[in-house]
């Protein structure tokens, strides 16, 4: 009995690894080119993101793992995406301008488009292109942001660790989650290429 239950566990294990295996071999591919069941591969991922996790944190770059697991997530979403009609835009507060006038809420910095910065043009192109942005001090802001409106997409700007983090907390409250890292981490005077996100916004214009 106790050997066909150690049997039963071995094989668990090898199929777990190997499949989380494949998934980041998939993950990886993701970057460059689409990749079919992109979805069940995402899934995968966040099942073993804590191993698999750690395994980069001690051979190589915990953020490496994230950037490839939005990779696939957005390959995933990108049709959801499309159909989608209630959007909002989150960002975060570190972009602004260290001389930002904005007042802060419970549902982020409240720009008032002094031009110091990129969120002035970001405000207007939502406004343009049908979204309501929230600039948010941490992925916390994120829950009083769901209480405004019954939103069920969301384009997400931000580091690749935050961009994972709140695709998988937007999983299962059925918002559309569809991700454009930035071009730099911090806690202030971080960027994000603006013309990708003027091409990510016109490819889901309907």
């Amino acid at each position: 009995m106790y050997k066909i239950i150690g049997e039963l566990i071995t094989i668990v294990f090898v199929l777990s690894v190997l499949l989380a295996a494949i998934a980041l071999i998939v993950s990886r591919v993701s970057l460059k080119r689409h990749v079919w069941l992109a979805g069940f591969f995402a899934g995968i991922l966040d099942f073993f993101y804590m191993p698999l996790k750690y395994f980069f944190y001690k051979l190589s770059d915990p953020r490496i793992l994230d950037k490839w697991m939005v990779s696939l997530k957005n390959i995933s979403n990108r049709n959801s995406f499309r159909k989608s009609k209630r959007r909002m835009i989150i960002a975060p507060h570190c972009m602004r301008s260290m001389e930002c006038p904005a007042s802060s809420t419970k549902t982020g910095i409240q720009c008032v488009s002094c031009g110091k910065c990129i969120f002035g043009k970001l405000k207007g192109d939502a406004i343009k292109y049908g979204y309501d942005l929230y600039i948010v001090t941490g992925s916390s802001f994120v829950k009083h942001v769901l209480r405004e409106k019954n939103y069920d997409a969301a384009l997400l700007i931000a580091c690749d660790y935050e961009l994972n983090k709140v695709m998988m907390g937007l999983k299962g409250k059925e918002i559309v989650t569809y991700g454009i890292p930035m071009l730099n981490d911090g806690c202030f005077n971080t960027e994000v290429d603006y013309g990708m996100v003027i091409d990510t916004l016109n490819m889901f214009s309907n």
